[in-house]
């Protein structure tokens, strides 16, 4: 089973991770990578298109001009899917804040019949998830609104870290994104009016992350989460059966 990890990059060329995407792909020879630069303003592409010389299954995309993530991640998953031709196809954030060895067990969960794997941050024994308690709060309040909202269990939308069937995403990531900040519940939502939410409850799998660390340098901002019910209303009207 082939997989292809998109990793939007936005002025990424300081903090980006290489050798350790270098070292996963050497070690995982089913496993991909395509790097979505996002029109970057600094040598991100150049420091992209180093590391991807250095091993065949490391591959970069330039996007230009810049798009934002949602566009960049939506580029990205469609380009893996018409021209790479995987089973299944994720997006992670550039940060590793999700681990890289996060992946085989997305693609096992995958294995079982879902048509989507989402990581879920639950901090519980027994794991390492660590977000600042701001953040935290305000994201357990924004969550249990875009569940209301989907009229889905879902615990955690907004994890950068996201599996999805190809099939599927031939299917819900065609048409830009309304919403540049929340395109996850978006990409929910799709899923929902596209298969209904039998299928969405029982196809799409939130699995619990062993480890999961907060990265400074993040480019979402406290602010950012007082946009929130608007896009989640937008969301709504689009989507609405």
């Amino acid at each position: 089973m082939k997989t292809v990890v998109v990793v939007p990059c936005y002025n990424e060329a300081r903090r980006l991770p290489q050798q350790e995407f270098l070292d996963f792909a050497q070690q995982h020879d089913d496993i991909e990578f395509l790097f979505a630069n996002d029109g970057s303003r600094d040598n991100t592409l150049e420091v992209l298109q180093q590391l991807c010389q250095q091993h065949a299954r490391l591959h970069v995309l330039d996007i230009q001009p810049n798009g934002g993530k949602a566009e960049a991640v939506r580029k990205g998953m469609l380009h893996a899917a018409q021209t790479m031709y995987p089973n299944y196809i994720c997006f992670w954030d550039a940060d590793l804040a999700t681990p890289l060895y996060e992946i085989p067990h997305f693609v096992a969960w995958a294995e079982k019949g879902y048509d989507s794997v989402m990581g879920l941050r639950l901090m519980r024994l027994g794991a390492e998830v660590r977000r600042k308690k701001l953040r935290h709060y305000l994201g357990r309040c924004f969550a249990t609104c875009a569940s209301m909202m989907l009229q889905l269990p879902v615990y955690d939308t907004q994890c950068g870290a996201k599996l999805f069937r190809t099939s599927v995403v031939q299917e819900i990531f065609t048409e830009p994104f309304i919403s540049k900040w929340l395109f996850d519940v978006e990409l929910l939502a799709r899923y929902k009016q596209r298969y209904g939410a039998e299928q969405a409850t029982n196809k799409i799998y939130e699995y619990p992350l062993f480890h999961w660390i907060d990265v400074a340098g993040s480019t979402l901002k406290k602010k950012d989460f007082l946009v929130a019910p608007k896009e989640l209303l937008k969301i709504r009207k689009k989507y609405k059966n």
